[in-house]
């Protein structure tokens, strides 16, 4: 059996510094032809000349690059932290020391990494779009624009669940950018170019076409990913970079490859622009994007279900859940309803609401249809806050579990070497509680459960919902006293 690996495409370079007494240190990168001449002939009309193609496959690639590489930029990221010593639970063991006859351990180390990537300038106020993997955590960022001068970047706002972020630049010049087109125009077969720095080569053009779209769940099932599928060549180092439409329309920003060797094996992601230019306006806007929520868990229906449902076909998304006193209950949705339209929009699948409801404004009514015992019923809801309803779930996961958990500081991130976002910390505990009683305290981290990695509140209460009553669940988690992980398993209440 064959095994597919996603990577993402930043490209990282890690160094360790050992602190106190070791002094350790640890690198990883990261025709002519003869005529004679015709004899005098009287003037005569020129004939008509044939027009020229309005489009040129020969030409249309070099006149993409000419017109985006300007506006394409090479990313260099620091990212310098402490991590705890993996030795320092043996700091005091006297058979250690025996048999390694060597000094205490230092508790710490000094980590630095260094990572490249690639970002397009979206607008003259020096805002650039690029991947939130390849910007989150750094504690420095410099920008190279494709004229030779270099930036400084501050960091305005990341997306983890679209892996999106936008850094800016400040400079009196003017700047060139990059022009977006519609990514729902796009189609499978249609070419596509490539920007962006594969392993530090600055300003690499290649093209492909869209191999597939509506790619979904290649690193993060619930996440808001939609990828679209490319083969044209990208690698470590393209993260954060254009992919262009051949009327030099930026139609995605690549972002993942599939691959078993490490590097380009023909398979591409990038998220769609339509996307990207949402979080990318929010993050500017609000520092963060702030989605609409439904209240209903859903699913894609399967063949057994659309059998028994007596539906024409699977398209559409199945709801398996409505949380009560959502807006989704206040509008009057039930278990089993199929979603076929959603704000005049089909729904294909439950990705598509997902996102959907995600990019909608909170407040707005907004109306749905469904299928019901075979019929088609109207209603109209009113989409909620997504962050405060994760939180007020969040609390209702108490008497489950015994915690209220919270996102982590930026301080707190850094501390542990962990990415923005990823993880929950303990707000209060129950001692009494499910993880009270297993030895959990207050600020302690969760960073998965049951090999399904925590992202945040959002992740953190959409896996805990599901976890069956009664049933043995492992926690990874990290003591926020010595930053050492382990795990740690529980009965769920």
């Amino acid at each position: 059996m064959t095994t597919r690996k996603y990577f993402h495409m930043g490209y990282v370079l890690v160094v360790l510094t050992a602190v106190m007494t070791l002094g350790l240190t640890q690198c990883q990168s990261r025709a002519d032809s003869n005529t004679v001449a015709p004899m005098a002939q009287p003037a005569a009309t020129p004939p008509a000349q044939t027009a020229q193609p309005a489009f040129s496959l020969k030409t249309a690639i070099a006149q993409v690059a000419r017109e985006n590489i300007p506006a394409v930029v090479h990313i260099d990221v620091t990212q310098r932290r402490e991590i705890s010593n993996p030795m320092v639970p043996f700091n005091n063991d006297p058979f250690f020391h025996f048999f390694f006859n060597g000094p205490k351990v230092p508790r710490k180390f000094k980590q630095e990494l260094k990572g490249l990537g690639t970002g397009m300038l979206i607008d003259s106020q020096g805002n650039i779009l690029t991947n939130n993997h390849v910007v989150a955590g750094a504690t420095e960022i410099n920008v190279l624009l494709a004229d030779g001068k270099s930036y400084p970047a501050k960091l305005v706002g990341t997306d983890p669940k679209t892996d999106l972020a936008v850094i800016r630049i400040k400079t009196d010049e003017k700047l060139p950018t990059v022009t977006f087109g519609d990514s729902d125009k796009m189609e499978v077969g249609d070419w596509v170019v490539a920007i962006g720095h594969p392993r530090g080569l600055d300003q690499t053009v290649t093209q492909g076409i869209i191999s597939a779209k509506h790619r979904r769940g290649v690193l993060d099932p619930s996440s808001y990913q939609d990828y679209l599928q490319t083969d044209a060549a990208i690698n470590p180092g393209n993260s954060g970079g254009p992919l262009i439409n051949l009327d030099g329309q930026v139609i995605g920003v690549n972002a993942a490859i599939a691959t078993q060797s490490g590097g380009f094996e023909g398979i591409g992601f990038a998220i769609p622009s339509n996307m990207a230019i949402h979080v990318a306006h929010a993050l500017i806007d609000h520092g963060k994007v702030i989605r609409g929520w439904l209240g209903v868990s859903i699913n894609d229906p399967t063949p057994a279900q659309v059998k028994s449902m007596h539906l024409k076909d699977n398209k559409g998304a199945l709801v398996a859940d409505v949380v009560p006193d959502s807006p989704a209950a206040k509008a009057g949705l039930k278990k089993n309803d199929l979603v076929v339209m959603y704000d005049g929009h089909k729904i294909v699948d439950s990705a598509t609401l997902q996102s959907g409801v995600g990019d909608t404004a909170i407040g707005k009514k907004v109306n749905l249809t469904v299928l019901r015992d075979g019929k088609s019923i109207d209603l109209k809801v009113t989409i909620g806050n997504l962050d405060e309803a994760m939180h007020k779930i969040a609390a209702s996961l108490e008497d489950r579990l015994g915690v209220v958990v919270r996102p982590l500081t930026a301080k707190e991130s850094q501390k542990y070497g962990l990415q923005p976002g990823q993880g929950v910390a303990i707000a209060s505990l129950n001692a009494d509680g499910v993880l009270g009683k297993a030895g959990f305290e207050k600020d302690d981290v969760i960073l998965d459960i049951n090999n399904v990695p925590v992202q945040g509140v959002s992740g953190f209460v959409a896996i805990a919902k599901a976890l069956p009553a009664h049933q043995q669940a492992m926690l990874k988690a990290l003591d926020h006293r010595t930053g050492q992980s382990g795990f740690v398993q529980v009965t769920i209440g």
